[in-house]
């Protein structure tokens, strides 16, 4: 079977390897040469949790994406994943409950901590009486570029013909299979993964689901163990926090030696202007950092004065905020594979090994039924 893959981010590339090492003649298509900083699929690091807020349907997800970072790191020789802990801290909010539910479906370690509790084990964060937590002990930071890179690497040397700086102008179903056009001119095969990210919109037309673009922007601040080896349980977790009033926003800890660079990594989570890739700004403004500091300042004294630097990146979100990864409705050898909402990047092995053996086997051996295009709450 000959698969194009579009996108070589996060998605595709872990798309590409799975499928090139499971015996696939696979061409993989980028406008840009990835990693790069124009997409979705940068900004250094990604939180990976085990006991998942959003739905325990993506806990088996998890769990398999675990083991895949972990065989690739042995595969690249590279090192990927840092455990480090994490906290799930709310005021009023039901996001802990819902990572406790999920974490008693599959019997993974938590435990509920007092915001007191919270203050003195973690010096680094403040939250007040009002804020409850949940703390999971496998939670921790994925590197970006580490990982696409590692995963184009094992796709090449599986057989994978990548194309970079190598825009895809369109496709059409074609008995049989597919025919993109390309900069490079036309090309068929007999499936497509549409894997763009925030170009998806673009060119999944048709798919049958709204999908929405939006800017978003992270920070890096100066924290008090910049220059450590790196970051590791007790004193420096990731953390993910819903306050009473105002946006979500997470952090993931100083990497020190670890990671590309030091600097606490602070985000909020969702409430970006819809744009396009095209229309982005890319642009850091002082209204940007000023809306980081206004919230997670009042909990975080690291974030405060300016950041150390700041990147602008971008979710492609569903109307639920769940994953879509199913095929084209008028075309089943067109798949178009997760439009994440902002967390998808620590599924990416598990979702490539998955769309891998829906196309090589018939079928993935972890259901994605939850990720359909004509479930309940995308076809309302």
């Amino acid at each position: 079977m000959r698969v194009a893959v579009v996108g070589l981010g996060a998605m595709g590339s872990a798309v590409a390897y799975h499928l090139a090492s499971g015996g696939a003649e696979v061409v993989g298509f980028d406008r840009y040469r990835p990693p790069h900083t124009l997409g979705s699929s940068h900004g250094e690091s990604r939180i990976i949790r085990e006991a998942y807020a959003e739905g325990a349907a993506y806990v088996p997800l998890v769990q398999r994406a675990y083991e895949l970072w972990e065989a690739l790191e042995r595969a690249s020789g590279q090192s990927l994943l840092r455990i480090t802990g994490g906290l799930y801290l709310e005021a009023g909010g039901a996001m802990a409950a819902r990572a406790r539910a999920s974490a008693e479906a599959y019997d993974i370690p938590y435990e509920v901590l007092s915001a007191a509790e919270v203050r003195s084990r973690f010096p680094t964060l403040r939250p007040g009486d009002e804020f409850e937590a949940l703390y999971e002990q496998r939670a921790g930071v994925l590197l970006v570029e580490r990982c696409v890179e590692a995963h184009l690497e094992q796709a090449t040397r599986s057989g994978a013909e990548l194309r970079f700086e190598t825009p895809v102008e369109g496709w059409e179903a074609i008995d049989g299979g597919v025919r993109l056009t390309t900069a490079d001119g036309e090309v068929e095969a007999d499936a497509l993964v549409l894997a763009a990210g925030p170009w998806n919109p673009s060119l999944a037309v048709g798919a049958g689901v709204s999908l929405v673009v939006e800017r978003q922007v992270m920070h890096w601040f100066a924290s008090r163990s910049a220059g450590s080896s790196g970051a590791s349980g007790d004193d420096a977790p990731i953390s993910i926090w819903e306050p009473a009033e105002g946006p979500h926003f997470y952090s993931l800890p100083d990497l020190g030696g670890w990671g590309p660079s030091a600097g606490l990594k602070v985000a909020l989570h969702h409430g970006g202007e819809q744009t396009t890739p095209d229309d982005v700004s890319r642009e850091v403004t002082a209204a940007d950092i000023e809306a980081v500091r206004e919230v997670a300042g009042r909990w975080m004294p690291e974030v405060s004065g300016e950041p150390l630097r700041s990147v602008v990146c971008m979710y492609t979100n569903t109307p639920d905020e769940d994953f879509l990864i199913d095929a084209h409705p008028d075309h089943e050898q067109v798949l178009v594979v997760s439009p994440c909402s902002g967390h998808g990047f620590k599924f990416a092995a598990a979702i490539g090994e998955a769309v891998a053996q829906r196309l090589l086997d018939g079928a993935p051996k972890i259901d994605l039924s939850p990720f359909r295009r004509d479930r309940p709450a995308l076809s309302a």
